[in-house]
């Protein structure tokens, strides 16, 4: 738990950093450009989301500040939770409304929901003793984290071409093979954890899944495009999409841990 949580608070930092540096949102997972490409006050409100990151993602590190810091980063991302939601009214009018494209938009949103939720499971962790505020969170991070999976799995199933691209040309069999087969293990993660049947296991294949993706798919990018925000800005959400669900992972396996502890006492 407290290394999912440190990972989770460095990632922050470094996407507060990545906005600084370039003076802006990064388009691809802080789309506020979904309001309109002239938002007014847009280049101060990154400034002081970025900082927000930051200080948040260093409060993090230290027990006695983490609880602040989660509130702080759980609001830095639900603000970008909320730059995704234009766009579920208007990219089906400007694409066409099928399912990939729902899908797709709703991919984003959920990208954000876990992050929110790994903080918010981060401090109820925090919080204890406090069962009842662990068990909640834990509750609400299992839907989270579920539906989230399988609406990955999904994007990958309906935009194969879209996603194919990404992984390494050199990688047997091919690039759709991985595309498809990584969907499927996202929607069987989705449905393990839902379904609370080995989803402990579950949680920590796909934080393995997610650390494969930084390592083979995106941090060949930064490589590749240095001077590109995006590039940058793809890591930092994938090391904190896999410290987060390395976050959930831990609370699931505490809390049936607890729930055991408590069966056996009742039973003595």
């Amino acid at each position: 738990m407290k290394l999912g949580v440190y990972v989770y608070g460095l990632a922050a930092i470094a996407t507060g950093v990545i906005d600084l540096v370039w003076g802006g949102f990064e388009r691809a997972h802080e789309p506020i450009q979904a309001f309109g490409d002239d938002v007014p006050g847009q280049q101060i409100l990154a400034y002081i989301v970025a900082i927000a990151l930051i200080v948040g993602g260093a409060a993090v590190l230290t027990r006695r500040t983490l609880r602040g810091g989660c509130i702080l980063l759980a609001a830095a991302y639900a603000i970008f939770t909320i730059f995704w939601l234009p766009r579920l009214y208007t990219a089906p009018h400007v694409l066409g409304f099928h399912a990939g494209v729902i899908i797709s938009v709703l991919g984003g949103v959920c990208q954000q929901l876990i992050l929110v939720s790994a903080a918010w499971l981060a401090y109820a962790y925090a919080s204890q003793p406090a069962p009842l505020l662990l068990q909640r969170a834990t509750a609400a991070g299992r839907w989270v984290f579920g539906i989230s999976a399988v609406d990955f799995g999904l994007a990958h199933l309906t935009g194969i071409s879209a996603s194919a691209p990404l992984v390494p040309k050199w990688l047997p069999p091919g690039q759709d093979f991985w595309v498809v087969l990584t969907g499927i293990a996202f929607v069987l993660a989705g449905v393990a954890i839902v379904t609370e049947i080995c989803d402990v296991l579950a949680a920590r294949l796909l934080t393995l899944m997610l650390l494969v993706f930084s390592a083979l798919a995106l941090a060949p990018g930064i490589v590749a495009y240095p001077h590109n925000q995006i590039a940058w800005g793809s890591n930092a959400y994938n090391i904190a999409a896999v410290a987060s669900v390395w976050i959930f992972a831990s609370c699931i396996a505490a809390h049936r841990r607890q729930a055991t502890r408590v069966k056996e006492a009742v039973l003595a």
